[in-house]
């Protein structure tokens, strides 16, 4: 069958089937993504190969690519910027287009003018070890003629994986009945090789890279043999810089066939009693509908919340009866609330971040900055 001819919509029940596990559940580096996905979706290895070079071509699947645990790997933050609204669409696009360093970028509202509802434009920043985030955020911050600032790195992780399709006719306020776990955030250092191997390890797939065969010319690609590149990506993998293979749907823009993966994208801010953020960032991680929580300080311009948390849906009632039925199982549990409120996604670009130290350096001297001044 022809590429062409071959389903690419998410409703195609062998479609969903695949990427109810190809989105988030194929865990660390391995040999044969591919054929894992092929083993726990029970569709044969051959239609599975067909089906996400259908769906890639499409644009269904905007990337596949193999993930990084990047907080592991580069300082990050989650960055909110207060940018004029005759300002923003231009910020925008100077964070999504210009920045390599710039992962998701996303306008936000709020449904009434809350603390922080100010800060309208929000990315996701990585920087690589060495280099200052601050000193970084100032510059984008003169570049797109913004008031202010606010970094917000993560102290806990507590939940990472999108799985939007396995997510859909979930109950409302259904959790696993164990607390999520807790991910420390701590730079490991890499050698040259490490780097090299990493370097293509994470990029992109084309849709003729996607055979049972993708890592061989990856590792020549790296210079080193395929045994190597096995062998370097399992530590690595060890080391916990390894995330997950994994195929990115277009969740927010219009799919080829009209239909949409979600419409609605909800940042849940908490603010829990000091001291006990990582509880409350595992009862949250606990839920379902939750495909990113973690500890971050938002500081008074966001009354102290210590505890965020994305989700998604296709209905914003029902995203507001997840939020919900979160604050009641955090009452429930002894978590009082002292401030809680919801930053609803509107315009949203996302992009893997750059995190090599010699991209960083490259890319100063094309924006006329030294890079020695950049350094913390």
């Amino acid at each position: 069958m022809n590429v062409t001819e071959v389903p690419s919509n998410i409703s195609d029940p062998v479609n969903a089937q695949i990427l109810a596990v190809s989105e988030d559940r194929i865990q660390g580096f391995q040999r044969d993504p591919l054929g894992e996905i092929s083993r726990l979706s029970g569709v044969a290895l051959d239609v599975v190969i067909e089906r996400i070079r259908a769906m890639l071509e499409k644009g269904t699947i905007r990337r596949v690519r193999q993930t990084l645990l990047a907080t592991n790997l580069a300082q990050g933050s989650l960055v909110a910027w207060e940018v004029t609204q005759e300002k923003l669409d231009a910020a925008f696009n100077y964070m999504f287009e210009q920045d390599p360093f710039s992962g998701h970028v996303v306008t936000r509202s709020t449904d009434a003018a809350t603390p922080g509802s100010q800060y309208k434009l929000w990315t996701t920043l990585k920087v690589p070890q060495g280099y200052s985030m601050a000193k970084h955020c100032e510059f984008l911050l003169g570049k797109v003629g913004g008031q202010h600032f606010r970094l917000m790195p993560a102290k806990r992780l507590f939940a990472l994986g999108v799985g939007h399709i396995r997510r859909r006719g979930l109950e409302i306020g259904a959790k696993a009945d164990v607390l999520g776990e807790v991910t420390e955030v701590a730079i490991t250092q890499l050698n040259e090789l490490e780097w090299r191997v990493l370097t293509s390890l994470k990029r992109e797939f084309e849709i003729g890279e996607l055979t049972q065969d993708r890592w061989r010319a990856r590792a020549e690609e790296a210079g080193v043999s395929l045994e190597t590149f096995y062998s370097v990506a399992e530590d690595l993998n060890a080391r916990k810089v390894i995330g997950r293979f994994s195929t990115f749907l277009e969740h927010v823009k219009t799919l080829a066939d009209g239909d949409r993966v979600t419409r609605f994208n909800a940042l849940f801010h908490w603010a829990v009693p000091a001291g006990r953020e990582i509880e409350a960032g595992r009862e949250v991680a606990r839920h379902f509908c939750m495909t990113h929580a973690y500890w971050r300080e938002g500081g008074p311009e966001f009354r102290n919340v210590n505890v965020m948390g994305v989700a998604h849906g296709t209905d914003k009632a029902l995203v507001l009866a997840n939020k919900a039925a979160i604050d009641q199982h955090l009452a429930s549990v002894g978590i009082p609330l002292s401030y809680t409120n919801v930053f609803w996604g509107g315009r949203s670009e996302i992009k893997p971040s750059e995190i090599s130290p010699f991209a960083y350096r490259d890319w100063c001297k094309s924006v006329g900055l030294d890079p020695d001044k950049m350094k913390e």
